[in-house]
């Protein structure tokens, strides 16, 4: 009888020391569940950001959730509800589009509103309504800077920044029609 309670005894060790187990990869398998729930929460934060600022060799300037750079369009009358640039220009110039855009650090939330466009709402900021460049291939890119003395990056205070970009010896974005 003694050799069969040390053996139930060592069954009952073994269970138990699998239970313990058991409960502690439970545990570990929470905390890494919560760990990702939250490396995802803060992914979507920040893909859910539509207008934010950024700097580049311009200073400070508004950017869209992508962080390419945006621009305004001195062909447009701000706060006029409308935008001038339709057509081959919104191909060239897509307009930044978002029905309630989400902000970013640095954006004046009164500044920002939308206007209605055919194809739905476009965000505009102090009136100007904001257009992306097609030419812009990364990040801090701002080859729409000045594209016929007409395209600027936008500050966060809501002016177009018509400083000309540090000159690299090419001249072909004034040659450009800028697709209007």
């Amino acid at each position: 009888m003694k050799r069969s309670s040390m053996s139930l005894l060592a069954a009952l060790a073994a269970l138990l020391l699998l239970v313990a187990a058991c409960e502690e990869a439970e545990e570990l398998d929470d905390e890494l569940e919560e760990d990702l729930d939250e490396e995802v929460d803060e992914d979507d934060e920040a893909a859910e950001v539509d207008l934010a600022v950024a700097d580049s060799d311009l200073g400070e300037h508004l950017v869209d959730g992508d962080d390419m750079t945006l621009y305004v369009f001195l062909n447009d009358e701000p706060g006029s509800g409308e935008s001038a640039c339709v057509d081959e220009c919104a191909d060239n110039w897509p307009p930044l589009m978002a029905d309630d855009p989400a902000l970013g650090e640095g954006v004046d939330d009164e500044l920002v509103d939308t206007i209605e466009r055919d194809e739905g709402e476009q965000v505009t900021y102090d009136g100007w309504p904001l257009y992306g460049w097609a030419n812009d291939e990364e990040p801090g890119d701002v080859t729409g800077q000045g594209v016929e003395d007409v395209w600027y990056v936008v500050s966060p205070e809501g002016e177009a920044i018509e400083e000309d970009v540090a000159a690299d010896g090419d001249d072909e974005d004034d040659e450009d029609d800028g697709g209007y």
